[in-house]
């Protein structure tokens, strides 16, 4: 019987991952602007890139082809190995994106809590499905590259439309404004701007689509902390 490489493959990831995240400057400067109360949703991408780099790189130091039984990600393992890694990556940038949205509640005068995100558990199970129905890691080793990034970033994403969401069903009159950071594709240039909400919402306007290798902003604004009844319309 084939011994299992899952524990010790798990604990070099994990240890790799850990050691990461201790040495990076880049997640100590976010999390001291937190403390400092001036941390913005810029700072909750940066940090979310920054830990699925970070997971990247451990991933693609322990997770070859030499390290699977025939150089093949069974399903077992893949299960076993991406399931609570991926995880672990959505419960470090969901907590930075509360602790965000909740300074940004404060200085709109809203004294609600920020809503966490739920873990994205269908994407992850197709991690997990296409990593594991290809017969040679080799072929699809580049889904644990950029894509890793690509769904930590996603969290910031899904953190800001949770939060609109709550804030529009309590008759706040959030805004949502997506911005390009770097070169970016025509797709994503024209998505850029500043929408209501409320539109979004009704139109299933694309604003917090983000492809492959897409690094684009995506905030909420909480506005002015004033909510109107849905029935009187009257502010308050």
């Amino acid at each position: 019987m084939a011994a299992d490489i899952v524990p010790e493959l798990l604990e070099k990831i994990k240890r790799t991952f850990s050691d990461g995240v201790s040495d990076s400057k880049v997640l100590r400067d976010v999390l001291g602007a937190i403390k400092t109360g001036t941390a913005t949703y810029k700072d909750a991408l940066i940090y979310a890139q920054e830990v699925g780099r970070i997971l990247e790189e451990a991933y693609g130091l322990h997770v070859t082809a030499s390290a699977l039984p025939d150089g093949k990600m069974y399903y077992n393992i893949a299960k076993r190995i991406i399931d609570p890694t991926l995880r672990t990556d959505h419960a470090m940038v969901a907590d930075v994106a509360v602790q965000v949205q909740e300074l940004l509640n404060k200085q709109a005068g809203i004294g609600i809590k920020g809503v966490r995100p739920m873990a994205n558990s269908d994407r992850i199970k197709g991690f997990i499905e296409r990593l594991s129905t290809t017969e040679q890691f080799e072929d699809v080793s580049w889904l644990l590259e950029k894509p890793v990034e690509n769904f930590s970033m996603a969290v910031v994403d899904d953190a800001v439309k949770a939060n609109a969401d709550f804030h529009y069903q309590a008759g706040l009159k959030p805004t949502v404004t997506r911005r390009v950071i770097s070169e970016t594709c025509d797709w994503c240039a024209n998505l850029a701007g500043t929408y209501d909400y409320a539109e979004v919402k009704a139109t299933g306007h694309p604003v917090f689509m983000r492809h492959r290798n897409c690094d684009c902003l995506v905030e909420y604004d909480p506005g002015d902390g004033r909510a109107q009844n849905v029935h009187t319309k009257k502010w308050r």
